[in-house]
């Protein structure tokens, strides 16, 4: 048989078999039954039928004997008449037998011998007959009865008995014959009966080895792969729960990032502001040296303002020194966090290159934000030392008037230079809150990424627990299905 068939063409292929073999059964046992009701037929029609034929010639016989019999005893016509009858009725049963006669020459012998017989005694009979008409003496025609008539009578009915004795043992040799091919049929029947149920069991054997070895590897082999599958599930599952575990302190990693970014953001943005108006306040301390300059000559009566511009512009200096402070402190936080940023984006693997990338010019940008506010710290210094020195000057009064003159100069410069590197602070606070903005995108972004990404993982975890309990249920499926074969 194939190996290819599928389960159910074997076992169809095996049903037909032994469909098969059963209708080749169904056929023999019609032909053998139909052999034996043609033999029995052929007894009960052939047989039987001269048996009954013969009873009923010598039946006839003797109605003739008792006919002539009791004619010769009462001479009435009545028994002539019978014997009329008698006489046709043995002729023709004679010929009947003749007609049925299939069994021989004996048969045909024992035939002929009786129709000479019956043919005899007829004569005989007849002679008798005539006489008693002719009212011949009785005790002659007795006489005469028992020395002719009776010896044919018993010639004719021993012939009669041995037709009869020969067809009643052609009637059981036939009913011999016809058993002895019901016997035979019967075996025959029996021994291909005892073929297909052997045939059939072979093949029921072999179908339920095959079918069993086929499903048996088909199981094994399911078994193997619910095994692979439910291993693969949970080492998938252990990794999912992992990767959920690393996103989720990942999440809440960007999450506060996400907040020192914004706050960072806000504390530039007021950076940014304090810069403007330091910008704002050095061009009008430009202004008012270059007025100054312009009105040299009245610097006596002005000098009490002098010296109150001066007190404010000690006042504004330390201020700038404070928001100089405050921008170098942004400035190292920043640095920490781009570090912290790196470190992250490095653990983060290939998503987390583009982060490391913003992280470092972060990190560059609060360097030259942090050496901008050492210069301006610097510079700051120096316009203290400047204020304190103009104000000394200035409570020396019209004695101080040729040295603040000669020293008129270097002011302007240093306010100069002031509104140089103000403009510098300013530009670099915007620089840093267009920086900080950019790096809270960059975070909302990631946040949405990990967080996306988290979702991923919960749905890969959810899904690894489905494949693992349909990896268990394979494998319970499996036992059920090898527990059946």
């Amino acid at each position: 048989m194939n190996l290819r068939w599928t389960f159910g063409q074997k076992i169809a292929a095996g049903f037909a078999a032994v469909v098969a073999l059963t209708v080749i059964c169904s056929l023999v046992g019609v032909r053998a039954l139909h052999t034996v009701v043609t033999d029995k037929d052929r007894v009960i029609m052939e047989n039987a039928g001269r048996l009954v034929t013969a009873a009923k010639f010598q039946a006839a016989v003797e109605w003739k004997v008792s006919s002539v019999r009791g004619y010769f005893l009462t001479g009435s016509d009545t028994h002539l008449q019978r014997l009329k009858e008698a006489d046709a009725e043995a002729a023709r049963l004679l010929q009947v037998l003749k007609s049925l006669d299939s069994s021989g020459s004996d048969t045909a012998a024992l035939l002929g011998k009786i129709e000479q017989a019956l043919g005899d005694y007829t004569a005989v009979s007849g002679q008798l007959i005539a006489v008693r008409r002719n009212n011949a003496n009785l005790e002659e025609i007795a006489r005469s009865f028992e020395e002719n008539v009776m010896p044919r009578r018993h010639a004719l009915d021993q012939l009669v008995d041995e037709f009869v004795a020969h067809e009643e043992k052609q009637l059981e040799l036939a009913k011999a014959a016809a058993t002895a091919s019901a016997d035979e049929a019967t075996r025959m029947l029996v021994i291909i009966v005892t073929i297909i149920v052997v045939v059939a069991a072979a093949i029921a054997l072999f179908l339920s080895r095959r079918l069993g070895r086929d499903i048996g590897a088909a199981i094994q082999h399911i078994r193997s792969s619910s095994a692979e599958l439910q291993a693969a599930a949970n080492q998938q599952v252990t990794s999912s729960r992992e990767q959920a575990t690393s996103m989720s302190e990942i999440s809440t990693t960007v999450s506060e990032l996400l907040a020192t970014s914004r706050q960072i953001e806000e504390s530039s943005q007021r950076v940014a502001h304090i810069s403007e108006e330091t910008a704002g306040a050095a061009r009008a301390g430009d202004r008012t040296v270059r007025s100054a300059h312009e009105s040299i000559t009245g610097i006596k009566q002005h000098v009490d303002h002098v010296v109150t511009y001066m007190l404010d512009l000690g006042k504004k200096s330390q201020q700038i020194g404070s928001v100089v402070d405050i921008i170098n402190e942004l400035a190292e936080q920043t640095n920490i966090l781009s570090i912290n940023a790196s470190i992250e984006a490095a653990g983060a693997g290939e998503g987390g290159r583009r982060f490391a990338v913003v992280a470092d010019e972060i990190r560059k940008l609060a360097e030259r934000v942090g050496g901008s506010t050492r210069e301006i710290s610097a510079l700051i210094e120096e316009i203290r030392a400047a204020v304190n020195t103009t104000v000394m000057a200035t409570e020396g009064g019209s004695k101080a008037v040729d040295a603040g003159a000669r020293q008129f100069g270097e002011v302007t410069a240093a306010f100069e230079n002031i509104v140089k590197l103000v403009a510098t602070s300013t530009e670099a606070a915007r620089e840093i809150e267009l920086s900080t903005k950019q790096q809270t995108t960059a975070v909302e972004q990631v946040n949405i990424a990990i967080v996306n990404a988290a979702q991923a993982t919960k749905e890969s975890e959810a899904s690894s627990a489905q494949t693992l309990q349909t990896a268990a249920q394979l494998a319970t499926l499996s036992g059920d299905l090898a527990t059946l074969v």
